[in-house]
């Protein structure tokens, strides 16, 4: 089963842990190369970051891309190139029981959104009757573990100029998140600072 194959990987990848501004810091390195890099915060145990770097075709490596997270939590941003911040910002902040979406700066009312799973295209779709905003993505988790996607697991809300659209993760999913979590918390974590830490 994919689910469980995905589990293996994560197993023999080679973990090391850090514990530093009240987050578990956790860089996975692949068998094949490729690197993963996760951030929970340690009170709540809740995924905050989560970004994949990619071998290039020469063996070299690829730019950092974000699939949790903001990918600019600090604004720092090139002088010459900014982002208008009244343009939609679309970001994944998953919950521990939902993978969960943001799209901030868009602010029409609920009744002209309409958010749908697209099984066949294996992605989701945020539409306006306005047809002033339209973004289709697709949630790699499912896709690792090839599950099925399913339309009465997505629901959407709308507060705060905000729309917020929300996937309840399979119980397969959840459970791989609570086996994984509980072997990430046996790793020897150093503390920022601390280069010879002795867990207690």
């Amino acid at each position: 089963m994919a689910v469980q194959h995905w589990a293996e990987t994560l197993k023999k990848a080679k973990k090391t842990a850090l514990i530093s501004d009240g987050k578990r810091k956790v860089h996975y390195l692949f068998e094949d190369g490729n690197e993963m890099a996760e951030e929970y915060d340690l009170k709540t145990d809740e995924l905050v970051l989560r970004k994949w770097r990619h071998k290039t075709t020469l063996g070299g490596h690829g730019e950092w891309t974000w699939e949790v997270g903001e990918t600019n939590p600090n604004g720092l941003t090139s002088d010459l190139i900014k982002e208008s911040s009244s343009n939609p910002l679309f970001m994944r902040k998953d919950t521990k029981t939902s993978f969960q979406w943001r799209v901030r700066n868009i602010s029409y009312p609920i009744e002209v959104y309409s958010v749908s799973a697209e099984p066949t295209e294996r992605c989701c779709v945020i539409r306006t009757s306005n047809k002033k905003y339209y973004k289709k993505f697709s949630i790699p988790d499912l896709d690792r573990c090839q599950l099925p996607l399913e339309s009465a697991a997505l629901s959407f809300t709308h507060a705060n100029n905000t729309l917020i659209i929300s996937y309840k993760k399979p119980k397969e999913i959840l459970t791989l998140e609570q086996e994984l979590l509980g072997e990430l918390k046996k790793l020897k974590g150093t503390s920022e600072g601390d280069i010879d830490c002795k867990t207690q």
